[in-house]
């Protein structure tokens, strides 16, 4: 397999990438660096657990797909009504949105066949987005289209929390029904990001967790959950594209349950987990990604970087995972921590090769 040393020409910007924007905002740009692979070529090595020449930059690397012409993805973002009926409200403060107190779509588990109309996914001209908004998709780069709205998640929103934590225990064959057709319904989903994106991966929504312990047990994650999802990403896999899992919180005694649903990477919540310990003991069989924090409190670059180095000399050294930094403080220098972050991992990954 290729593997060139880093040399510091890759750090010349040889052109940028024009993507669109996500959830509304316009078309931006990122730098193109002049790497010895593909950045698609580099994620798939992660993936596929084959060792890449760097740690991947989710905002540099890859190509996030969200129509916004879904009801999920617009009612998520802005406010609105969803695939399935239900109003979100837009909360100013939190820049996003959440179901609209009161609301409750569902009268209960039981009755989703009488009171619930699947929305037929045809019926939206999807050819005509993928070519209209989403033409100038980079082909070297890796390509993640996101769903909302999990079959935990959904099953929240259309009655209510505390209704939904009732039915794990009490309505568990409505419950199986219900998400036997919903996960259908996601799977023809799937397809359409695969034909008319060509998707390389799924990044399936289903949080789970408070800050500080699952919503529910692993068991009935096991019982109710796993089979379902175990569906679900063999169909992605039978589709030749890679399915990682979106869940927030302190999801940490699921992750288990998660390898076991066929899910090939978890993107979680900074700072509720430790990451370091999840990657050491689940890294072979689990992608990590999501946002890496530089926290507020680092007052110089000096300090932003060795916090960044520590990052990719622990958890990243399994090259197991990819992250979008998110620098939280308020005076930043001028050192580049997206250009540090390619050029640190360029180099360990150097060292780590050199071993093998």
């Amino acid at each position: 397999m290729l593997y060139d040393k880093f040399s510091e020409k890759e750090m010349e910007r040889i052109g940028t990438y024009k993507i669109p924007g996500s959830y509304g905002p316009a078309s931006l740009e990122q730098p193109k660096l002049n790497t010895p692979i593909t950045p698609r070529e580099n994620m798939m090595r992660v993936m596929k657990g084959e060792g890449p020449m760097w740690l991947p930059n989710m905002n540099r690397d890859m190509n996030l797909v969200c129509p916004d012409m879904m009801p999920d993805a617009s009612a998520r973002a802005f406010g609105g009504t969803d695939w399935f009926g239900v109003e979100w409200e837009y909360e100013p403060l939190t820049k996003a949105a959440m179901v609209r107190p009161g609301t409750r779509r569902l009268s209960d588990i039981t009755n989703w066949e009488k009171e619930l109309v699947f929305p037929n996914l045809m019926d939206l001209d999807w050819e005509k987005d993928s070519k209209e908004l989403y033409h100038m998709l980079p082909n070297d780069r890796f390509t993640y289209f996101v769903i909302y709205n999990g079959i935990f998640e959904r099953t929240a929103d259309l009655t209510s929390f505390e209704d939904t934590f009732c039915y794990l225990l009490e309505e568990q064959e409505a419950l199986t029904a219900f998400y036997d057709r919903l996960i259908d319904w996601y799977i023809d989903l799937m397809k359409i990001a695969r034909k008319y994106y060509h998707a390389d991966m799924i990044l399936f929504h289903d949080d789970m967790g408070s800050q500080k312990a699952p919503f529910f047990s692993p068991d009935i994650y096991e019982e109710l959950f796993v089979p379902q999802y175990q569906k679900l990403t063999k169909a992605a896999h039978d589709e030749g594209m890679f399915i990682s899992l979106h869940s927030c919180g302190n999801v940490r005694l699921q992750i288990p349950n998660f390898i076991k649903a066929g899910f090939d990477g978890w993107e979680g919540q900074e700072g509720v987990t430790d990451k370091d310990e999840i990657m050491e003991k689940y890294g072979d069989q689990l992608v990590q990604l999501g946002q890496f924090r530089i926290p507020a409190d680092l007052t110089s670059d000096e300090e932003a970087v060795e916090y960044l180095h520590h990052m990719i000399d622990t958890r990243g050294k399994k090259g197991r995972c990819a992250y979008r930094i998110r620098d939280e403080r308020p005076n930043k220098g001028p050192v580049d921590l997206e250009d540090e972050m390619y050029r640190y991992s360029r180099q360990v990954y150097d060292r780590l090769h050199d071993e093998k």
